[in-house]
């Protein structure tokens, strides 16, 4: 068993180069090749990680994560974002300069994550992984009242889980979808009863 996808490695290939060239997102993505999809999606959930208290946060990046989910699902090897965002990208010193306070921790990732226990991330698991990873990103993307850091999580461990193979990070993507479904349970059946009560009030005071 070995990993099969070296992160630092990759930055390193892909920032490498004239440090007044640009390295567009269009072009970072494609250079991530089949993991692209995971490595864009998780960027862009790392937002809801952390509680910020932002009003619809979790629908502004999760709609986003659902069009490239939708190019995923359509067999498209790698995300085709609108040209004008696509075509933005930053200098490669900048970005050489990052990577360079952030190796460390990049060498911490990749010890923590890594391929194993990969029948998690291969045939029937994966495919029902990739269902519930959708799953996931729909209930996140949905303007469900703080219903979006359990989700946020699954989204996270799953997205580790493709990059790398890594069977123990799907695990814990399973451990949090499934505590999503029973949380945006509870919160739908909490918000339907505050409805149906607030209904219910305002008949009274209407009707008598």
């Amino acid at each position: 068993m070995k990993d099969n996808f070296g992160l630092l490695d990759t930055l390193d290939r892909l920032f490498a180069g004239d440090r007044r060239s640009v390295l567009s997102l269009d072009e970072f993505l494609a250079g991530l090749e089949g993991r692209s999809y995971a490595f864009a999606i998780l960027a862009v959930n790392i937002a809801n990680v952390i509680p910020t208290g932002i009003p619809w946060l979790s629908t502004i990046t999760g709609v986003p994560m659902l069009y490239l989910l939708a190019q995923y699902f359509a067999g498209r090897p790698v995300p085709s974002l609108p040209r004008a965002i696509g075509r933005r990208g930053l200098p490669r010193g900048k970005l050489q300069d990052f990577l360079d306070k952030a190796r460390r921790f990049i060498r911490w990732l990749e010890n923590t994550v890594h391929a194993r226990h990969e029948w998690w991330v291969n045939g029937l698991p994966r495919r029902l992984l990739l269902f519930a990873w959708a799953i996931d990103v729909l209930i996140l993307a949905l303007p469900i009242p703080f219903d979006n850091l359990f989700p946020a999580w699954a989204i996270l461990f799953f997205c580790f889980a493709l990059i790398e193979d890594d069977g123990v990070m799907a695990i814990l993507g399973w451990i949090m979808t499934v505590i999503t479904a029973f949380w945006t349970v509870f919160l739908l059946m909490v918000g339907h009863a505050a409805i149906t009560a607030a209904i219910s009030t305002l008949r009274e005071i209407i009707f008598g």
